[in-house]
């Protein structure tokens, strides 16, 4: 059983057998000693015998004192024990008392009532607050010599102190029965308040300490010790500033603490950061000072609480922010920040920066084709690419979406931003590997700069937005400074887009069809369809700019589906063995549903589904996925032809090949273009195209075919169809009928050769030819001639010079002369700029006024 004798009474007489019971055994002994200088005589055996055994069985105190404290005790056992261990001895002693007494009836009376009177003060403070073992004791001790005096008065009064004694008795014990069952209550409260406070430490939840006046710690939980990585016990004795770090982190809360130590002041919630090396670990702490009863400051205690996870989470909670959660790059919000900050820089020299803003091309198509998690994996490695080659120079930032923004603080010149934005769009048009697969897309970038462009960070935004409009307009994959003219541009598109989703609701769209023709046969096999926009303000519109603002305001597919539609209607009315070609976009590949929109075409059309041909260009291949295949199969399924529209001009990989089910390849008229010039390559692709084409079963389409030699060229290369001004421009849709109504044969009709493109001027210059100098006009001028005027009759073959300005002429051959008029063929083709001017040979230093303005003829 457990002993319970370190329990702390809870009141003085809880326990019947004291801890200093013993003493009664050196009083009982110092008693008979005392008694026995006194009278110079030794008690007799039977008077020592009892005397002895309650000297003994009061040393053994210690005995009956753990048996009564033992835990489980009852009661009525406790008084057992109480009886063995005080009133037995007692009684003994009080015996031998007696004993003497009768001994030595007139020497020891005085000496023994002495003995029996001080073992009664002795035993008064044993038994001080045991109201039972006092009278039991009591009466033990005194009920021997009270029949040994052998007086009527003394036995009453032993008898009366008895009855009282027993009635405190019996009133203490029910007393104690009532302080026993309050000890125990009050003993599970504090047992249970002690659990709950230990489980509060060892959970982490919170700690407590305490400190001396001089802030040394004297107490302190001991889940901070495994905290700090020592014993609890170490910590005793240090400072309470110990347990923290002094950094700049949580200096201001050091210094908070510190002042209210000294100040004695009590403090609530301070946050500090805890003195551990291994993790990062904050605590929140309160204190009060402590005093005494007479008003003395004794020191402080206090409790803490864990705080890391708080801190985290105030962490987290700025950084989303602060921060995009899907790349870690600046948020819209701080990059905004940001910018406010430079332009509201006191300094003027400090509110000078450009601003990139960054479009993703082709992101949506990964969206739709591969799914959301693979455009999130790509916008991630697209912010890794886009900080990596920014670097130390500026800030980047996600603004949602593909959109990204670059700010570049101080003053850097145009050339070195034209430069860095180059890169930036090189580097992000790499291809990326996406689960798997190959990805490629591209990046369009708009530049603004403060203060040219703007001072406030609206203007700057808007001002770089439309200069990414702008990148957009030109093809996509450039980059583009803003210019004033932007806004007025900005407008026009703006307005084109409503006046072209008018169209759409309105029937102001139509198709044209340009045929498609046999090279050998020379009959009509196809039309490819055209979309045409007669604008009501503008006239006829070029696809090139309108099917640009369609797909970016969302309009391509309701087009796109129109164009189908309307196509298989037309269809419909013209010969079976004629076809027609309908261009599929990007976006609308990339369209689940695009397969049952060409079914139900075909259905309401009753059009045989071999009848119809889709043009798809390489772009559908840039994410090489499942669900491209898919499609390919969805769509064969669905029994329509399937054109590679372009061929050679977008995506390198010739891989696709293998496994899309194309039946025609369209070879793009820039490799037409120039095909029959001596030094020109194009007829070697295009004998490369065809042989690759028929290697895979496939038919050939060449377009943009507008010369005889060209034709020739295009047919000896083996080329199974042409498409091209040759033939015919783009019909009108009633044209198309007539045409298809009756014979299907076309002849071809145009110039026998091309001619390089001129450009008109009229400027004088000087002409020497067969050792003579003449003044001369030039009327318009080409890459590889000119047609001057103010000479006759110049012999065919001769050689001329022309002299354009100082330090710059140009050598030719005279190749007819009629009218006041020559023709000159240049030895060496000359090139012009962007803005007509022609380019000075290599090696030759003309002057800025040496060159040649020109105009477009």
């Amino acid at each position: 059983m457990k002993s319970v004798d370190r329990m702390a009474e809870p009141y003085p007489g809880y326990f019947l057998v004291p801890q200093g019971w013993a003493m009664m055994a050196p009083a009982m002994a110092i008693a008979c000693l005392l008694l026995v200088l006194d009278q110079f005589t030794l008690p007799i055996q039977r008077t020592v015998m009892p005397a002895t055994v309650a000297v003994v069985i009061c040393a053994c105190a210690g005995l009956f004192v753990r048996a009564e404290r033992t835990e489980g005790r009852s009661l009525a056992v406790r008084y057992g024990v109480m009886v063995l261990a005080v009133p037995l001895p007692m009684a003994l002693f009080g015996l031998a008392m007696a004993l003497w007494h009768h001994v030595e009836p007139l020497q020891s009376t005085l000496a023994i009532i002495g003995a029996l009177a001080t073992t009664s003060l002795v035993a008064a403070v044993a038994l001080s607050g045991r109201a039972p073992a006092l009278v039991a004791g009591y009466l033990a001790l005194w009920a021997a010599p009270a029949l040994e005096i052998n007086s009527v008065g003394a036995t009453a009064m032993l008898v009366l102190g008895g009855l009282i004694g027993i009635v405190a008795a019996i009133r203490q014990i029910t007393l104690d029965r009532a302080a026993q069952a309050e000890a125990h209550a009050m003993l599970r409260l504090q047992k249970r308040a002690e659990d709950i406070l230990h489980d509060y430490e060892q959970t982490g939840q919170g700690w407590f300490w305490e400190t001396d006046r001089k802030g040394i710690i004297t107490y302190v939980s001991a889940p901070i010790g495994r905290v700090l990585g020592v014993e609890a016990e170490q910590l005793l004795g240090h400072s309470l500033s110990d347990l923290f770090i002094l950094d700049d982190a949580s200096r201001e809360g050091e210094r908070t603490l510190a002042f209210h130590m000294n100040a004695r002041s009590s403090f609530q919630e301070l946050p500090v950061r805890a003195a551990t090396r291994r993790e990062e670990r904050w605590w929140s702490i309160n204190g009060r000072p402590i005093y005494d009863g007479f008003n003395n400051f004794l020191g402080f205690r206090g409790s803490g609480s864990d705080l890391t996870e708080k801190r985290r989470t105030e962490q987290h909670a700025t950084r989303l922010a602060h921060f995009d959660s899907l790349t870690g790059l600046a948020n819209r919000f701080q990059m905004s920040q940001t910018l406010e900050k430079i332009l509201n820089a006191p300094q003027p020299a400090h509110r000078i920066c450009a601003v990139f803003l960054l479009d993703l091309d082709r992101f949506k198509q990964v969206n739709d084709t591969m799914g959301h998690p693979a455009g999130d994996a790509l916008l991630k490695q697209v912010a890794q690419r886009l900080a990596g080659t920014v670097g130390d120079l500026g800030r980047v930032g996600r603004l949602g979406g593909d959109e990204f923004k670059v700010i570049l603080p101080g003053r850097i010149d145009r050339n070195s931003l034209a430069g860095l934005a180059q890169r930036v769009i090189d580097n992000l048009s790499q291809p990326y590997t996406i689960e798997g697969a190959r990805v490629v897309i591209g990046a369009s970038l708009g530049i603004a700069l403060s203060p040219d462009d703007g001072v406030t960070s609206e203007a700057i935004i808007r001002n770089a937005d439309l200069a990414l409009y702008a990148a957009k307009d030109r093809g996509r994959g450039v980059y583009h400074f803003y210019a004033a003219d932007l806004h007025s541009d900005a407008e026009q598109r703006r307005q084109l887009e409503a006046d072209l989703r008018d169209a759409l609701v309105h029937g102001g769209l139509r198709l044209a069809y340009q045929p498609v023709v046999h090279t050998n046969s020379e009959r009509i096999t196809g039309f490819e369809a055209l979309l045409r926009w007669n604008h009501p303000t503008r006239g006829d519109l070029s696809p090139a700019i309108f099917i640009p603002i369609a797909e970016e305001a969302g309009l391509i597919a309701q087009i796109g589906e129109w164009a189908l539609r309307t196509a298989c209607m037309d269809l419909a009315q013209w010969p079976e063995s004629v076809r027609v070609a309908v261009n599929v976009s990007p976006l609308q590949f990339a369209n689940p549903a695009l397969p049952g929109i060409v079914t139900s075409a075909l259905a309401s059309a009753q059009v045989t589904p071999a009848r119809l041909e889709l043009e798809i260009t390489e772009s559908v291949f840039l994410n090489d996925s499942e669900s491209t295949e898919a499609m390919f199969a969805a769509l064969k399924r669905v029994g329509v032809r399937l054109a590679l529209d372009d061929f050679g001009t977008g995506y390198s990989s010739l891989g696709y090949l293998k496994k899309a089910p194309f039946d025609k390849i369209k070879i793009d008229q820039g490799f037409v273009r120039g095909a029959t010039e001596p030094d020109s390559r194009n007829g070697a692709i295009i004998a490369s195209i065809v042989s690759l084409a028929e290697a895979l079963g496939m038919e050939t389409t060449a377009e943009g075919v507008e010369t005889l030699d060209e034709l020739d060229l295009i047919r000896d290369l083996g080329c199974s169809h042409v498409q091209g001004y040759i033939y015919a421009k783009p019909l009108e849709t009633a044209d198309a009928n007539d045409r298809v109504s009756g014979d299907l044969s076309m002849e071809a009709k145009g110039p026998r050769s091309s001619r390089a493109p001129r450009r008109t001027m009229l400027r004088r210059v000087m002409m020497e030819a067969l050792g003579a100098r003449y003044p001369v006009t030039i009327r318009n001028m080409s890459a590889r001639g000119v047609m001057i005027e103010g000479v006759l009759d110049v012999p065919l073959g001769v050689e001329l010079l022309l002299e354009l300005g100082e330090g710059m002429a140009l050598v030719g051959i005279v190749r007819w002369s009629r009218e006041g008029r020559t023709g000159v063929e240049f030895l060496t083709p000359v090139a012009f700029d962007e803005a007509g001017s022609v380019i000075p040979p290599a090696g030759w230093n003309a002057p800025d006024s040496a060159a040649l303005d020109t105009q477009a003829l």
